[in-house]
């Protein structure tokens, strides 16, 4: 792809999560993943909870994660039964190897879509085979119409350390024009309960380039951000993976009729988190990754684990984890999901088994997300010095003026950091590049 089409925000993934792409994930593998949770872990390696409730109000135009509008009381009640039960399987595998609860993370979907009832009966429930009373961190993601104060105070009381309130954009009608749920006046309501409330940490998401953006309102969702003073904000460049709405339209158009839409192109939307980045150091918050700015004491325990290697039961429909150096994904149907469950089964859908070499790099492009590689901790937990061994790739990028490099370290420029997914397949091995990455 030339740099020119790179430039222009089209059809496909960005943001690189994980490595080896999920595209060479396989059903073949699952005997291995198998394996894997009947080894005791390795030594040293946190325990981290990844729960996935897959419902929405609505589903947004740039969504691209497996969620669910259409499902009523009582399917709620079967998925909740679902997830108790997959977490009871796992609790019981040798893995676990009586290892506490690193940190939790409900993600969705919608996690606050759910009642203070529900949430309460399905905690009181998990609690029965594994707890979390011992975690660094449990973060639930909000989108803010669903809260109502009872709702927060409720999540307070069962233990969530950092809420992470999904606000996008401040503007009504970009709101509006891409789906959201929720509108301005419910992002104040709900973030003054919380902040009453006196949470560990709030995090608000904004998102640079959904449809309708300009730099005008960029800017005063950056002031309006600066103004409520959350203890870390995180920010994604909008893509398009290719099951969104929005993909769904560009595809189906053809060159006599444009799509109703348009999407900025990446260098306005790094010019618009680097403003971001500027303006919220100003107020007192670091970079903390490409994404995210901090103040305080802040810190992102559910990221810094999985970037180190952690083991991680992703459970839920279609959630990814990692456990015992394999990578596992759960099934992506709902109806496969629940009847899995419904039969005792734990609900793997394909894995990978992930040699060394790949667990290191791996790990050395998601540390690379933060800005920052310390060779000496690659030395010490693979044995491998990082600046020899990928000489090339990182000449390559200094040269473009993406990164330098120094005596024992590499760290990104603020233009490399910006965007770093679109560099990181540097690092991939020549099988992994050019493929689709789910």
């Amino acid at each position: 792809m030339t740099d020119t089409a790179q430039e222009t925000t089209g059809l496909g993934n960005y943001f690189v999560a994980n490595y080896p792409p999920f595209s060479f994930w396989k059903p073949d593998h699952l005997s291995t993943a198998k394996e894997a949770l009947n080894r005791p872990p390795q030594p040293d390696s946190p325990l981290g909870l990844y729960l996935h409730i897959p419902f929405c109000r609505k589903r947004c135009k740039f969504c691209y994660f497996r969620v669910y509008t259409d499902k009523n009381a009582r399917d709620v009640e079967h998925y909740l039964d679902a997830l108790v039960r997959e977490i009871e399987l796992y609790s019981q595998m040798p893995i676990v190897g009586g290892r506490p609860l690193h940190y939790v993370y409900f993600g969705g979907g919608t996690p606050s879509y759910l009642s203070a009832t529900q949430l309460t009966g399905l905690v009181e429930r998990l609690n029965r085979f594994i707890t979390w009373k011992q975690a660094k961190e449990v973060t639930f993601e909000c989108e803010p119409g669903t809260l109502q104060q009872h709702k927060l105070v409720a999540l307070r009381d069962l233990g969530v350390t950092r809420l992470s309130l999904g606000i996008e954009n401040f503007d009504d009608k970009i709101l509006e024009a891409n789906g959201r749920a929720h509108l301005s006046a419910e992002i104040y309501r709900a973030y003054g309960w919380a902040r009453d409330l006196k949470f560990d940490q709030i995090n608000i998401d904004l998102i640079a380039g959904m449809v309708g953006e300009t730099w005008d309102n960029w800017k005063e969702c950056v002031r309006k951000t600066i103004e409520l003073s959350p203890d870390s904000v995180t920010i994604y460049q909008l893509e398009l993976p290719f099951n969104t709405v929005y993909s769904k339209e560009l595809r189906v158009v053809g060159q006599d009729e444009p799509p109703s839409f348009s999407v900025a192109d990446w260098p306005t939307k790094r010019a618009w988190v680097s403003y971001a980045f500027d303006e919220m150091g100003k107020a007192g918050y670091r970079v903390s990754s490409a994404y995210t700015l901090i103040k305080g004491g802040g810190q992102f325990v559910y990221r810094d684990a999985l970037w180190h290697g952690a083991d991680m039961f992703g459970t839920g429909v279609a959630s990814f984890g990692h456990v015992n150096g394999v990578h596992v994904q759960n099934v992506d149907t709902w109806e496969q999901y629940i009847a899995m469950l419904d039969k005792g089964e734990i609900p793997l859908g394909r894995a990978l088994p992930v040699p060394p070499e790949h667990l290191l790099i791996r790990e050395m492009i998601l540390q690379l997300k933060t800005g920052r590689l310390e060779s000496a901790y690659f030395q010490r937990k693979f044995g491998v010095d990082i600046l020899d061994r990928f000489a090339d790739g990182f000449a390559h990028l200094a040269d473009q003026g993406q990164l330098t490099r120094t005596n024992g370290s590499v760290e990104m420029t603020r233009e490399g950091l910006l965007q770093v997914d679109r560099l990181l397949p540097t690092f991939f091995e020549p099988q992994h590049r050019g493929t689709r990455y789910t």
